[in-house]
């Protein structure tokens, strides 16, 4: 879901008991389909519990990413899907959420202006058919480019790991700190 603003009017879906959803805004009931869609929109919208009211968005959201996981073609492997669960109770679970979180905006950012561009050259926005193609073309070059930025994503998160370890032993002086190798 996308950022809100003072103006926007934020959509109630109601889950009741019998795990059916029903959307305020149109009085129907409406399944996963239709939240996904609601997502793919970019449809700004909140997820609670008919009887109590604590919001289950979230859940909803990990349900149709498990659809879609089930589905044909999975996004994440399981050796990802591992890797994610391991941060679970770490001390670093919350920064993970946020780099997660602000790798797929700066993706979806590229992927937006990359859109914006085939517009301006082809006078049409790229469908997704074509898209397909465009990437498959320029794969091996777009998994360089990847490759290349998460490796200055952790040589930046390997500098600042140092610079903070240099502050902290600056501050506490008399601590026996391991040598810096």
């Amino acid at each position: 879901m996308t950022e809100q603003s003072a103006t926007d009017v934020v959509r109630i879906i109601k889950k009741y008991p019998n795990r059916r959803l029903y959307d305020t805004q149109t009085s129907s009931y409406i399944t996963l389909s239709d939240v996904k869609q609601l997502v793919l929109d970019n449809t700004i919208f909140k997820v609670v519990d008919a009887k109590s009211g604590q919001e289950l968005t979230r859940s909803i959201l990990l349900q149709i990413i498990l659809e879609e996981e089930s589905g044909g073609l999975p996004m994440f492997s399981a050796e990802m899907l591992a890797q994610i669960i391991r941060f679970y109770g770490h001390a670093m679970q919350g920064m993970m959420g946020a780099y997660l979180e602000k790798n797929l905006q700066v993706f979806k950012e590229i992927q937006d202006r990359m859109s914006d561009q085939s517009q301006s050259f082809y006078g049409t926005q790229f469908g997704p058919e074509a898209w397909s193609q465009f990437v498959n073309m320029q794969a091996p070059m777009m998994q360089n480019m990847m490759n290349n930025y998460v490796e200055q994503s952790k040589n930046m998160f390997v500098q600042m790991q140092d610079q903070m370890q240099d502050q902290t032993r600056a501050m506490f002086p008399v601590f026996p700190f391991t040598p810096k190798e």
